[in-house]
């Protein structure tokens, strides 16, 4: 067994898109079970789980990915780890891509939980701004930390530790009908 995971360690060390992938799709599963289990209060018989599953998979397929190609761009747009290019980082990262991204997530949760376009514009507009201003309460210092100490391969790992408790609101949010 210990052979196994060493194999599984050096094949995702290889490949850091698909360990930031994998990396995002549990915490986001976890964030869903969290929310499911502590907020919702749900006990295990009336856990839902395709919806936990769902959530894995945005991860996988979406903010693993996207995130961590985003930390790649912007580490090419502002190059360095001053304090001041920290700034300069998380001015561009919560004024530009997390209000795209968070509409994005949104759109994606909403597509996947089966509402139809017209239901899934009225529940973004629902929640964009409560969900937008909550995440100017969290992310802002914790993306200066990120981009000041923590070096680009390891960002998106450090944002999804953090992410646990965001993705927890999130899954709340957005599965909230």
């Amino acid at each position: 067994m210990a052979a196994l995971w060493r194999g599984c360690g050096r094949l995702l060390a290889r490949r850091p898109g698909a360990a930031q992938a994998l990396t995002a799709g549990a915490l986001m599963g976890a964030g869903d079970v969290i929310a499911q289990q502590l907020v919702e209060q749900r006990g295990l018989q009336r856990h839902h789980g395709p919806r936990t599953l769902k959530m894995m998979m945005i991860g996988f397929c979406f903010v693993g990915p996207v995130v961590g190609g985003w930390y790649k761009i912007l580490d090419q747009l502002i190059p360095g780890t001053t304090k001041v290019v920290a700034v300069k980082k998380m001015v561009l990262d919560q004024g530009g891509f997390a209000p795209c991204f968070l509409g994005c997530f949104l759109a994606i949760t909403g597509a996947m939980n089966g509402l139809s376009v017209k239901e899934n514009w009225s529940k973004i507009q629902q929640d964009y701004t409560d969900a937008l201003l909550t995440n100017y309460c969290i992310w802002p210092p914790v993306q200066i930390a990120n981009f000041y100490f923590v070096p680009l391969k390891h960002r998106l790992a450090v944002v999804q530790c953090v992410a646990i408790i965001w993705n927890c609101y999130l899954s709340w949010k957005a599965n909230r009908m």
